[in-house]
Parts: structure tokens; C-alpha cells; sequence
């Protein structure tokens, strides 16, 4: 198993879950703004990262 494919699926995953938090505290109108922020753009940015390192990630024969 790779140990790069493996981080970049951890990191896809709590990224999903930081835009989640994000769009649930979106949802209920909390008035943490600046928490929203943060979370939402570090959420976005393990997305991206984690699904980046998946994608140029290769399989050794």
C-alpha cells in the first residue's frame, strides 16, 4: 500500500468534514463568522491537497 495514497485519502476526508462543519454552521446562521472562515478554508485547502496527492499519485509495478 502506498503511504502517499493513503495520507492524501486522510486528508480528503477531513476536508470533507471541515466543508461540512462549515456548511452546517452556515446553515444554523451562527454568528462565529470568523470561525466559519477558518475551517471552511482549511477544509478546502486539505481537500484540495489530499485529492491532488491521490490524482499525481503512482502505483509502483
Amino acid at each position: 500500500m502506498n503511504v502517499k495514497r493513503i495520507f492524501g485519502t486522510l486528508l480528503t476526508i477531513l476536508g470533507i468534514g471541515g466543508l461540512i462543519y462549515t456548511g452546517v454552521m452556515a446553515v444554523q446562521e451562527s454568528d462565529r463568522l470568523r470561525e466559519m472562515i477558518v475551517v471552511g478554508v482549511i477544509g478546502f485547502i486539505f481537500f484540495l491537497s489530499g485529492i491532488s496527492l491521490v490524482r499525481n499519485t503512482r502505483d509502483k509495478e
